[in-house]
């Protein structure tokens, strides 16, 4: 028997992903602490007079824009929480966390997370596109935890002994964590799933969800960047109903998902590849994946690269990296039948009881015709918020001068309200907040900070930054950035036509957009315990020489 919802609490949280599942444990009364450590002395001095990061203010990050040490591709706030949990993560094994996370029952507020999936997960629950499930995650399993019950304590409970530092885990471990997770942590009351929210509207003190009749004071935008596939052009409508195994594959798209389904095609069928090529201007986010800890994902990159030269060139070339290296993946399928054609365009489509021709102009003004017997066209997926009234959309949706972004798109980014968070803050408008991908910031990792921040104004712990006629302040005491943030979608549209508003240019591009916001890819762990292994045995051998004070030193052996 289905649960009944309450009819009237708190705060509403549309969305069951981890960003809503973090949010909950939160709002369950387990409130976050710093307990000292951290090897920034500037940020440590801070926190000390402070620990209850409820209680967050711009000031204690305002030095992350000074130090290269900090993440340039995550809001601040983001990057902050991400920190205290994991210091020094991406050069220090094994980090231990600054934060501790307290069981305050009295803080915790009535509150319901309301999800579409049949399970806790969000679009972890989901399969958009049609690529193995087994292929692993970008970020490692220490990387995707939550907070009450890690990624390593699932995998003690279910039997398994790997190292959650070094493990990758598949799509289906990652939705098995999360659909456990509210169980585990204790907040399975507050997590609905299967319920589609609709017709979400203000009243004059709170919000009502219509089509659940529930009532809440406070609404928070959980529901993510990931819920609908872009369409393919009516041009290519023809072809996507195709399923003929015997005859190529045509995948087009430059990101994750195209490579996800080129990994998974069964290793003898022909795959003709359609990516946009501006690795200086707009890189693929493959560009960013280290051959060693993301083989799969590098080797599609070195051959979508190839191609690039290749076509340049109007020759046939063999790639010498991949003769001089030894990747087990790279000889997993045979890519002599890989087929990539940068920057082309399907100008023209003709159907036959074998398959479709299709017609292609390449950047050179040539055409040419291929077969194909199916069609991948993974060029991104976005958000809606359609789920809100036309008004409250377009609150949410303006800017701070009152500029609409464009309320009438029924598709959104993480660039749809990025600006807006960074310029205000993350309560895009009084008593509305956005957590996890809908800030920008596309990474499990990167969700707790935005969490902390809508619990802090939630809980009272931060003064809003709206008066009460809803006229945003000039100032305000909520995160913000001027730093030049990249954009962290998972994947760029092939079109790269946007109805988002362009954010100024400084003339300078950071790592995080070149490369889409997967810089933290070029880490590779497995080499990483070695390395720093390597580092100190270097280190002691230089002690024990005494060269470091001209051959006196106190380490010398010969003394």
């Amino acid at each position: 028997m289905a649960r009944s919802l309450p009819k009237c609490v708190d705060t509403v949280i549309i969305g069951n992903g981890p960003s809503a599942l973090i949010l909950s444990y939160i709002l369950h009364g387990h409130i976050p602490y710093y307990i000292g450590g951290h090897h920034d002395t500037i940020l440590d001095a801070k926190l000390q007079n402070a620990p209850n990061l409820l209680h967050l203010t711009p000031d204690l990050y305002a030095h992350f824009l000074s130090s290269l040490r900090y993440s340039t591709q995550a809001l601040p706030v983001n990057t902050l929480l991400d920190t205290l949990i994991r210091p020094n993560a991406d050069t220090e094994l094994n980090p231990k966390s600054c934060i501790e996370w307290r069981y305050e029952p009295e803080k915790a507020i009535s509150h319901v997370a309301i999800g579409e999936t049949a399970h806790a997960g969000g679009q972890w629950a989901e399969k958009p596109v049609s690529a193995s499930a087994d292929i692993g995650t970008l970020s490692y399993a220490e990387q995707l935890s939550l907070p009450g019950y890690s990624y390593a304590e699932h995998l003690a409970l279910s039997g398994k002994d790997d190292d959650a530092e070094f493990l990758r885990p598949s799509r289906i471990e990652v939705a098995d964590y999360l659909g456990v997770y509210p169980e585990a942590a204790g907040i399975a009351a507050a997590v609905y799933t299967g319920l589609k929210v609709e017709d979400v509207y203000r009243t004059g003190n709170g919000f009502t969800i219509g089509s659940l009749g529930i009532r809440c004071k406070h609404l928070v935008l959980a529901s993510g960047i990931f819920t609908v596939n872009i369409p393919p052009p009516p041009i290519l409508v023809p072809i996507t109903q195709l399923d003929l195994r015997e005859e190529p594959l045509l995948v087009i798209g430059s990101g994750f998902s195209a490579a996800d389904i080129i990994i998974s095609a069964p290793p003898k069928r022909r795959i003709i590849h359609i990516f946009q090529w501006a690795p200086e201007q707009r890189p693929s986010p493959l560009k960013a994946c280290h051959h060693s800890a993301y083989p799969e994902y590098a080797t599609v990159y070195r051959q979508m690269k190839l191609s690039a030269l290749t076509s340049k060139k109007n020759r046939a070339a063999k790639s010498p990296l991949m003769r001089r290296k030894s990747n087990s993946f790279f000889q997993q399928r045979d890519w002599s039948l890989y087929e990539g054609l940068p920057d082309a365009e399907v100008v023209g489509v003709s159907e036959s009881e074998t398959g479709a021709t299709i017609t292609l102009r390449l950047p050179s003004g040539e055409t040419i015709t291929r077969t194909v017997g199916g069609l991948a066209y993974v060029v991104g997926r976005r958000g809606t918020l359609d789920f809100l009234s036309s008004d409250l959309r377009s609150k949410v949706l303006n800017t701070l001068d009152h500029t609409a972004l464009d309320p009438a798109s029924s598709l959104i980014s993480g660039r749809t309200l990025r600006a807006k968070a960074e310029a205000t803050s993350l309560e895009v408008a009084k008593n509305v907040f956005i957590t996890g991908s809908l800030t920008g910031d596309s990474l499990i990792r990167h969700a707790v900070g935005g969490c902390v921040f809508a619990a802090g104004r939630i809980l009272g712990a931060i003064p809003s930054m709206y008066f009460p006629e809803s006229t945003p302040s000039p100032t305000s005491s909520t995160p913000r950035s001027t730093s030049p943030v990249s954009v962290s979608d998972v994947e760029a549209p092939f079109d790269s036509n946007s109805s988002s508003p362009q954010r100024p240019r400084t003339g300078q591009r950071t790592p995080g957009e070149l490369t889409n916001g997967h810089a933290d890819l070029h880490l590779d762990r497995r080499k990483l315990a070695r390395a720093v292994e390597v580092v100190h045995a270097e280190n002691r051998y230089w002690v024990d020489s005494g060269w470091w004070a001209s051959g006196l030193g106190l380490g010398r052996r010969d003394a």
